[in-house]
């Protein structure tokens, strides 16, 4: 199903039924568009560090007592690899977490996560991520400086500025994830700002020309005119297929569940 990001920070994190914490933010690669990490919110415990909780640890989640139970106990988390509250995530530290975790570098292969499309556990690392994971960390020896990490927090993006390809038509309000790959699938913009009375819209991830970080704006394939009568998407209704269908159809474009591979074509020069 598709949720969204906002529905998620606050969730309860419970650690083989205990209660450790809640999530605070969601860290999202800025090349698949994928939610790598939640960081976790611990009280008490651990004061002043940053603790990363990763979706192959995921046992399930109760949507509807805003839950998410960890495939790990209270005790393996507090021997995960930690940061301190301000320190970046950088690529060596997710290295580290999960040779932790025992699970391939999900950046390694094809599929949303190394091989798979799903962050599932793994008991064992395929023979061909366990290579590509040794040349990793010799190609980290060999060249100190060399930085891949495409991590992005999503209370940093949030309220990035909407440009479609006449001007702009709002800011990012939230985006739109499956909860199976925890693949963001579409932004939601909120049009106050420009237009009169204003309303929220959703658009799909790919018609995203262009992001230029630096700027904090995301650039649309799309008119003001077609955002400003775009179908109003209302937060407290599920986005079900009935909806995507007229969302696509109103835009005029074929209907494309997944953008894993048009986000692929955009790796080689996402940004401006």
């Amino acid at each position: 199903m598709l949720r969204r990001i906002n529905e998620i920070i606050g969730y309860t994190l419970f650690a083989k039924e205990n209660e450790v914490g809640k999530c605070k933010d969601l860290l999202f690669d800025d090349q698949l568009w994928t939610v790598r990490h939640m960081v976790a919110d611990i009280g008490g415990w651990l004061v002043g560090q940053k603790v990363l909780v990763s979706p192959v640890m995921v046992q399930k989640t109760d949507w509807q007592m805003q839950s998410i139970f960890l495939d790990i106990t209270r005790e393996q988390l507090e021997k995960c690899p930690f940061l301190l509250e301000d320190e970046p995530v950088s690529r060596e530290h997710e290295r580290k977490m999960f040779q932790y975790i025992d699970h391939p570098y999900y950046w390694l292969n094809d599929g949303l996560w190394d091989h798979s499309e799903y962050p599932a556990v793994r008991t064992h690392v395929p023979e061909e991520s366990a290579q590509k994971a040794d040349e990793e960390i010799l190609k980290e020896i060999e060249e100190p400086d060399r930085e891949e990490n495409h991590l992005r927090s999503y209370k940093e993006v949030k309220g990035y500025k909407i440009e479609a390809s006449d001007g702009n038509i709002g800011h990012v309000e939230d985006f739109i994830l499956e909860d199976k790959t925890w693949a963001l699938r579409y932004v939601v913009v909120d049009t106050r700002n420009w237009l009169p009375g204003g309303k929220k819209v959703l658009l799909s991830l790919n018609w995203v020309k262009k992001v230029n970080w630096e700027l904090s704006t995301l650039f649309l394939d799309i008119s003001k005119e077609q955002a400003e009568n775009s179908p109003e998407f209302d937060p407290e209704q599920p986005v079900n297929i009935e909806y995507e269908t007229r969302l696509y159809d109103y835009y005029g474009r074929p209907f494309e569940k997944n953008i894993t591979k048009k986000l692929q074509k955009m790796i080689a020069n996402p940004f401006i």
